[in-house]
């Protein structure tokens, strides 16, 4: 059984239900069977090597899911480029893979020219070069089966690197099957049920395509929504699942309309890329209702190597867990010599299973690092509960360590939340020649409110003690992150020393 073929099966049996709608446009799983094959076809046509790359350069849109229906019917393997990344970095991506193919919004064709690639642009109404064009020409048609073992590849997502060699992360078939089948269980998915894809298909959101169209579901595509629209769509549309970032979350929650709002319909509002504090869950459970949920993976294992459902996060001794390990996943702790510790202890978390990547493309090396006896090691610290919670204290390059004693962000940050002047907040670790390293704080504050750094400090400190609390507090309009939403501390580091040095020079000078 390969991914598509759940599609496949479906489409066989509702070929008349609504499979996805995008705006105005409406899509049965027979004709996006049609369209998705006839482009399939059509892309055997002009490279005909089973297991090539092909990537897709793309907003959110109905072409842009025909043809990522397509790249998997052809036996190809996808690779995602996000239209907001660097040129260089997409560039070097697609140089790297050597894909054949890139297929690219006409706006986003700049970003792929000249990697040695062939571009189609991504145009349902288009002629010759265009995914339209293509798939007209192949009307009718249906690709070739190639049978490739379940280890072949299936994506190569990235996960960094805009100069030199990207780090390519390899998903096999048989990791595709497990994540379909974890996310139908997980969310109960049902026939009908509609799913709203706002985040970028290149990332979470393809994870939860296959699951939905392999129940009978419709998937409600949007192409960077405000939140003000993606609050409209979970009220009124019939929404039972969605998968966002906390930062639209966050922004949500402080639309007027929120709390007026009525979410009959939805079952799960699974937030993930990056953590969510346990006050956030709160207010946002307030809001939402009981709806709140969640999953813990990486690209290497992806999306739902834990996860946490909406009545356990809806128990405030919960809301700081990511959730159990899923049906076919095994997650534990491990120390630095190797060894698996038991419930309570802190260790570096590790996965195994078939969720698990192959490895990172044509970098050996790197994989023999990060898969070691068939434990994928995370990078992240976390520990477990008596009863099989998962509890993340944040990457082991995170930890600070301050005049010989460990502070992990994640400890810090949830009391820096509860200031009444902050409304987001980070902590890091900057080198201190005292310290080792000193603990330091950015905040976003509230609209209305005035700052007094030395009174944010005072009050960790009568929570926490004087090692935790930070020794400095910058001001930000808004936290940085990256093109999908993801916090970047290194950036608040790199930042600090920047600003130390400036005004360092400007003492001595």
């Amino acid at each position: 059984m390969y991914p598509i073929d759940l599609f496949y099966r479906q489409a066989a049996r509702t070929p008349d239900r609504i499979a996805v709608e995008f705006g105005e446009e409406r899509c049965t799983y027979a004709q996006l069977l049609a369209r998705s094959s006839a482009l399939a076809a059509g892309l055997q046509a002009q490279d005909p090597t089973p297991g090539s790359r092909i990537g897709i350069c793309c907003y959110n849109h109905l072409e842009h899911l025909i043809a990522w229906l397509a790249i998997l019917a052809a036996g190809k393997v996808w690779v995602p480029l996000y239209p907001r990344n660097k040129s260089a970095e997409i560039g070097g991506s697609i140089s790297f893979t050597e894909m054949s193919i890139v297929i690219a919004d006409a706006a986003a064709v700049p970003l792929v020219e000249g990697a040695g690639a062939r571009i189609l642009i991504a145009d349902a109404k288009g002629g010759a070069g265009t995914t339209g064009g293509l798939a007209r020409a192949h009307e009718g048609g249906r690709p070739r089966f190639h049978p490739l073992p379940l280890d072949a590849t299936q994506a190569i997502k990235f996960t960094g690197g805009s100069t030199g060699k990207p780090k390519g992360v390899m998903q096999p078939y048989r990791s595709w099957n497990t994540n379909i089948i974890t996310q139908i269980l997980a969310w109960d998915l049902k026939p009908g049920d509609r799913l709203l894809a706002v985040a970028p298909i290149t990332h979470g959101t393809s994870t939860y395509i296959l699951p939905t169209l392999a129940t009978g579901g419709t998937l409600v595509l949007m192409d960077q929504p405000r939140p003000e629209e993606v609050l409209h769509a979970l009220s009124q549309e019939r929404i039972a699942t969605t998968f966002l970032p906390p930062t639209v979350i966050y922004m949500m929650m402080q639309l007027p309309e929120a709390r007026r709002g009525t979410y009959d319909h939805l079952r799960n509002l699974v937030y993930g890329s990056g953590p969510m504090r346990a006050d956030a869950i709160a207010e946002a459970q307030s809001i939402f209702g009981p709806r709140i949920c969640s999953t813990y993976g990486q690209t290497e294992a992806p999306q739902i190597a834990t996860m946490i459902s909406a009545e356990q996060l809806a128990m405030p001794e919960l809301r700081a867990s990511v959730g159990r390990e899923t049906v076919l996943t095994r997650v534990a702790i491990m120390d630095e010599e190797g060894k698996l510790l038991p419930d309570g202890e802190l260790g570096e978390i590790v996965i195994r299973g078939d969720l698990l990547m192959t490895g990172y493309w044509r970098q050996p090396e790197k994989t023999e690092q990060t898969i070691v006896d068939g434990w994928l090691h995370t990078g992240d610290i976390g520990q477990f509960d008596d009863s099989g919670f998962l509890y993340l204290k944040g990457r082991s390059k995170d930890l600070i360590i301050t005049g010989g004693f460990n502070v992990y962000p994640v400890d810090v940050e949830p009391v820096i939340a509860e200031h009444h002047a902050v409304s987001d907040c980070a902590v890091f670790g900057v080198p201190d020649e005292k310290w080792g390293e000193a603990v330091h704080a950015a905040v976003e504050i509230r609209e209305g409110a005035s700052f007094d750094a030395q009174d944010i400090i005072r009050f960790v400190k009568d929570r926490l003690g004087s090692v935790k609390a930070p020794k400095s507090v910058a001001v930000y309009d808004r936290l940085p992150r990256n093109s999908y939403g993801k916090l970047q501390k290194q950036a608040l580091v790199d930042d600090y020393i920047a600003r130390a040095a400036r005004e360092d020079k400007e003492v001595h000078s």
